[in-house]
């Protein structure tokens, strides 16, 4: 006998025993009882089977990645183009732009105004440190020129004293 056998005598049994002391139904009644059983017993192999079939539907392995979400905005196509603008403390400026990884300008030079009304356009955020930069090349840049003043007056009483 195997156990689906002795699953299904139990259940009849069972049926049987429940059914045999409330035996004031006619035995149509009685014979449609085992017919029940007998259906129910085929389900009872199934279940095992769905409930394999279910659990290995709860944990499914797990997709590497993000999860894909819907959104209704709609993608826009960006473009990614890096302007590198460079300055020296001499006030000396130069601009680089790369389009994705090709360079499109190299070493361009740009005056110290440009920069300054640039960056005040952008962003005053921008702005405030680059004026900072372009002030200091100023102040140097005068202290060159008074410095250059005074050897070029020197220059001139030398050139006084020798024709003399």
């Amino acid at each position: 006998m195997t156990v689906d056998a002795l699953t299904r005598t139990d259940a009849v049994s069972e049926e049987a025993a429940t059914e045999a002391p409330v035996d004031s139904t006619p035995q149509a009644e009685t014979a449609e009882a085992p017919a029940e059983a007998k259906t129910e017993t085929p389900e009872t192999p199934e279940t095992p089977t769905e409930d394999a079939t279910d659990s290995a539907v709860e944990s499914p392995k797990p997709k590497r990645g993000r999860p894909k979400v819907a959104t209704t905005a709609k993608k826009t196509r960006t473009v990614e183009l890096t302007l590198t603008v460079t300055g020296t403390a001499d006030g000396e400026w130069q601009a680089e732009l790369k389009n994705g990884a090709k360079w499109v300008a190299k070493g361009l030079e740009i005056p110290a105004a440009a920069v300054s009304r640039a960056a005040k356009e952008l962003h005053a955020d921008l702005s405030g440190p680059i004026d900072e930069v372009i002030n200091a090349a100023r102040e140097l840049q005068a202290a060159k020129v008074a410095q250059l003043e005074a050897e070029l007056e020197k220059a001139k009483l030398a050139l006084a004293e020798l024709d003399a």
